[in-house]
C-alpha cells in the first residue's frame, strides 16, 4: 500500500504553517519615531492538499480602503476552508501611509515606484524589498488591489499587461465590468514582478479613503473566480460574473474647459455617444458657463468628485470600447487589448 502524502509547512518569518491550518504573521519592517514597530502583516492559509500559492495585497498606497474592506471580507469566506493550494493575504502593505491617511510613505515617495527596494536603502525601498521578497516573489501569481488617486473614483476595473496571456485569463475570470491594458512601470510591484515571473492582476475600483459597496462586491467576488479558474477553490457557492467584461481598447481623459463651479450630469460606469453632453463649469456668480461633452463614444471608467475645478483639470477618463470578439478566447481577448496604454492614476496631472 502506498503511503498517503502529507504537505509540507509553509515556512514565513519565524511561522511554521501546518497544512490545513492558518497563521497571522507580522514580518518586522521598522518602528515609528515614537519606536512602536511597524509590522507587514501576513496571513496565510495554508490548504490541506496541493496547490498554486497566491497572494492578495491591498493599500501599497495607505488611502486606499477599499482593498482592506476587500480583503477582511475574503478571508472570512466559509470556501477557503477547502482550499487547495496556499493564500497569502496582506491587508495593509503601507502601514505609514494607511495610519497618516495618506496615498503616500512619510517622506512622500510612492511606494508603488521603489521596487525592487533594498535593505539599506529608503523606508519605501527597506519595505518594497521586504513585501517582494518574503511575499510576492514565493507566489506562482498574484491580485492587487488599489483606487483611484486623490479626488477621483473609478469604476471597478481590470488593468492587465500587455500580450500577458496569464493576467488576461485571470482578467476574464475575475469578472469586472471592464478590462484595460495597462503598462509596465519602472520601479511599480507589477512590473518587478513580471521580470521575474510572477504575474500581478491589478483591481481599479472605487475612491480613496472611502467605501464603495459595489466595488467591494465586485472585489470579492472576481478573486473568488479567479481562484476558482486556477484550481483553488471548488465551484460550489462562487457565481459566475452575469455578464462578459467590456474590454477598453483606448483611453483619455477629459480635462475642465474652464475654471469654476463643476457640475456632473453623467457618472463612472456610463456608456455616452460623442457630442453628449457630459458637465458644465460656471463661475461662482453664475454669469458664464461652459460646457464639458464627449469628443468620442465610449464608456466614463473614472471621474473627478470635487465640485471645484481649475482650468485643464481631468474631470472624466473616457475609454474607447473594443468590438466583440468572434472567438470568446484568452487570445482573442488578448488581442482585443493589444491598443494604447493607460496612464497611472499619479500622472493624470
Amino acid at each position: 500500500m502506498t503511503p498517503r502524502t502529507t504537505r509540507a509547512p509553509f515556512s514565513i518569518g519565524d511561522t511554521q504553517v501546518a497544512p490545513g491550518t492558518r497563521a497571522s504573521v507580522p514580518l518586522p519592517v521598522s518602528a515609528l519615531p515614537d519606536h512602536t514597530p511597524i509590522n507587514l502583516r501576513v496571513e496565510v492559509i495554508h490548504g490541506k492538499r496541493p496547490g498554486p500559492t497566491m497572494f492578495v495585497s491591498a493599500a501599497v498606497h495607505g488611502d486606499e480602503v477599499i482593498g482592506v474592506e476587500i480583503v477582511r471580507r475574503l478571508l472570512r469566506t466559509p470556501q477557503l476552508e477547502n482550499l487547495r493550494g496556499t493564500l497569502l493575504v496582506v491587508p495593509v502593505v503601507n502601514s505609514f501611509g494607511f495610519l497618516a491617511r495618506s496615498r503616500y510613505l512619510p517622506d512622500r515617495r510612492d511606494l508603488n515606484r521603489c521596487f525592487p527596494g533594498s535593505s539599506k536603502g529608503s523606508l519605501g525601498s527597506r519595505l518594497a524589498h521586504i513585501f517582494l521578497h518574503e511575499v510576492v516573489l514565493r507566489c506562482d501569481f498574484g491580485i492587487d488591489l488599489h483606487s483611484a488617486a486623490e479626488h477621483r473614483t473609478n469604476l471597478p476595473q481590470i488593468r492587465v499587461t500587455p500580450g500577458d496571456t496569464t493576467t488576461a485569463r485571470m482578467a476574464r475570470a475575475f469578472g469586472a465590468p471592464v478590462i484595460l491594458t495597462s503598462p509596465l512601470r519602472d520601479g511599480s510591484l507589477r512590473g518587478e514582478a513580471a521580470e521575474r515571473g510572477t504575474p500581478i492582476l491589478l483591481y481599479e475600483a472605487g475612491e480613496g479613503l472611502r467605501f464603495d459597496e459595489f466595488a467591494v462586491r465586485v472585489g470579492v467576488a472576481g478573486i473568488l473566480r479567479v481562484m476558482r479558474d486556477q484550481d483553488m477553490l471548488a465551484a460550489k457557492g462562487i457565481a459566475k460574473a452575469r455578464a462578459p467584461s467590456l474590454i477598453c481598447r483606448s483611453s483619455t481623459w477629459l480635462r475642465a474647459p474652464v475654471g469654476g463651479l463643476l457640475r456632473t450630469f453623467r457618472a463612472e460606469g456610463d456608456i455616452v455617444e460623442a457630442g453628449e453632453v457630459l458637465a458644465a463649469v460656471s463661475d461662482p456668480s453664475g454669469d458664464t458657463e461652459t460646457e464639458l461633452t464627449a469628443p468620442d463614444a465610449g464608456i466614463l471608467i473614472g471621474r473627478a468628485v470635487l465640485p471645484v475645478v481649475n482650468e485643464g483639470d481631468a474631470v472624466f477618463h473616457l475609454a474607447a470600447l473594443s468590438p466583440k470578439a468572434d472567438e470568446d478566447t484568452v487570445d482573442a481577448l488578448t488581442a482585443q487589448l493589444e491598443a494604447d496604454p493607460l496612464f497611472d492614476e499619479d500622472e493624470i496631472i
